[in-house]
């Protein structure tokens, strides 16, 4: 049993390679995204894994972490964009007027 868990840990860890790529070719900020959001479930199943295989439960503890700054991490993706498109409301009424050619 214990080498069937390393066995899964190891090939998790090639997995997290295959992330890696992803994150350096990934052509859209989405891709690179995924890419994280996949290192944080990687990581938290390799720390499961290797906290049942030695036996150690302060592996699940560092696990628990992990997911709660996976979890923040996709929440700071998901709200930079908005904050980085809106413009305040005065910028907003005079942007017809500068269309027109017109001074603010």
């Amino acid at each position: 049993m214990q080498v069937a868990l390393w066995m899964a840990a190891l090939f998790l860890l090639l997995n997290l390679l295959a992330g890696l790529a992803r994150i350096y070719r990934g052509p859209r900020p989405a891709d690179r995204m995924q890419a994280l959001l996949l290192f944080g479930t990687t990581t938290v199943a390799v720390l499961l894994l290797l906290a049942y295989a030695m036996e150690m439960t302060a592996l699940v503890d560092v696990a628990l972490i992990f997911v709660m700054l996976a979890a923040l991490g996709s929440l700071a993706f998901v709200a930079l964009p908005a904050s980085l498109h809106e413009q305040p409301a005065s910028e907003e009424a005079d942007a017809p007027e500068k269309a027109r050619g017109g001074d603010a």
